[in-house]
């Protein structure tokens, strides 16, 4: 490490060194040995070093979360100026023009937080507008910089940009002392759209995106080529789409073919908007129900009604370690009760997006619930999240989705 560094000092314990040489790149506070001299303040950069005073890396510092040191860097010898940030948008930008089709890219996910290097931070990009959410202080105070960038970034690669959205309104926020907000970034010399609405296609299917109400971002951009998986089978077959939310698996089922396509969902403003995304597709094979998918698949099991392809695509279920338990009860409900509906020679495909539930215990309930459907299930395929929201090993926070298409025989 270089003699001449300024930043403040963070010591940490074995465990700590452990985990971040592992590649994770938190510290908690209470894996700190020593702290710097003079608090430092929060949200600006400190470095961490081993018990025997080996660098470890750079990060933000926050000083009300748990999580006290987030790293950016483990290179002792970068400078965190303007172009060290360009350099990494440029680098999460070449990434995605890599990994996905270029007909993706206009409605993809353009920084995934700690995959890309950016703590805290994620920004999705829908057709000319790109949405974001800030979750660490460290990146809170970077905005003025770090945002003008992204645009700048992706004008001078021919990319249309015409403005920034924050969705700031989630309460992880007050763990790292911030306040809720959502509202548009200001960009130097540029005004901002005057509708939060626009609209993006994915798969060949066209959505209208409320990215001011809409969940998290506005849209849910991880399941893109898992709806292309589900689409490649649906010609011919009847389809369920529980937790539809905007329709986007009914939807592509519906666009490929399907003789016919429900969209259920408990939120009535869901179905409404899966309605309109129909519509605008001009895809008249699909009807709507708006209901709790816990009441309708005992219903559905009693009448007898004819799907031989459920998709089961929840919420998440669980968002804390202490209540994986019942979540995994909730998911073998609905599993189980899909696998009963579900003719011979059915299709299901199932997903979760806790991270907590992990796929070990995802894949044990869905075992539990086909023993006790008394069917038998034929894997077609194992999909995780789209490549444009990365999986960093060393960092298992960044692996959440799991997705399964089975067969029942």
């Amino acid at each position: 490490m270089k003699s001449d560094r300024t930043y403040p000092i963070y010591k940490v314990n074995k465990k700590a060194e452990a985990s971040l040489v592992g590649g994770h790149p938190w510290v908690y506070e209470n894996d700190i040995l020593a702290f710097p001299e003079s608090e430092p303040e929060n949200g600006t950069l400190a470095d961490v070093v081993s018990t025997k005073g080996a660098y470890l890396g750079t990060g933000f510092v926050s000083l009300k979360s748990k999580i006290r040191v987030r790293l950016i860097s483990r290179n002792a010898n970068d400078t965190f100026d303007a172009s060290f940030w360009r350099r990494r948008v440029e680098y999460a930008w070449a990434y995605r023009k890599t990994v996905l089709e270029p007909d993706d890219l206009s409605a993809c996910r353009v920084i995934f937080g700690e995959a890309d290097q950016f703590p805290g931070l994620t920004v999705d990009r829908f057709n000319n507008i790109l949405v974001t959410q800030t979750l660490s202080v460290g990146m809170e105070k970077l905005k003025p910089l770090l945002f003008p960038l992204l645009v700048e970034v992706l004008r001078a690669d021919g990319q249309t940009i015409d403005g920034i959205y924050e969705r700031n309104d989630e309460a992880l926020r007050a763990k790292e002392g911030l306040g809720q907000n959502k509202g548009w970034f200001e960009l130097p010399g540029e005004t901002h759209p005057a509708s939060t609405q626009t609209e993006i296609c994915e798969n060949g299917v066209y959505y209208h995106v409320d990215f001011e109400n809409g969940q998290k971002t506005g849209f849910f951009l991880d399941q893109k080529y898992n709806r292309r998986a589900v689409a490649r089978l649906a010609a011919g077959h009847t389809v369920l789409d529980c937790f539809t939310h905007t329709g986007s698996f009914a939807l592509n089922a519906a666009s490929g073919g399907a003789a016919r396509v429900t969209a259920a969902d408990i939120s009535a403003d869901a179905i409404a908007m899966a309605q309109r995304n129909a519509a605008r597709n001009g895809l008249t094979n699909m009807d709507f129900l708006c209901e709790d998918t816990f009441e309708l698949l005992p219903r559905l099991e009693k009448e007898g009604h004819p799907y031989d392809f459920i998709i089961l695509d929840p919420p998440a279920f669980t968002k804390a370690r202490r209540t994986v338990e019942n979540a995994m009860r909730g998911y073998k409900e609905i599993n189980y009760r899909a696998m009963k509906l579900l003719p011979r020679g059915g299709y299901l495909a199932t997903a979760s997006c806790s991270h907590f539930a992990t796929e070990e215990l995802f894949i044990k309930m869905l075992r539990s619930a086909a023993k006790d459907a008394h069917r038998q299930l034929r894997q077609i395929e194992v999909r995780q999240q789209a490549p444009d929201h990365p999986i960093l090993w060393g960092v298992p926070e960044t692996n959440y989705l799991k997705f399964f298409l089975f067969q029942v025989i």
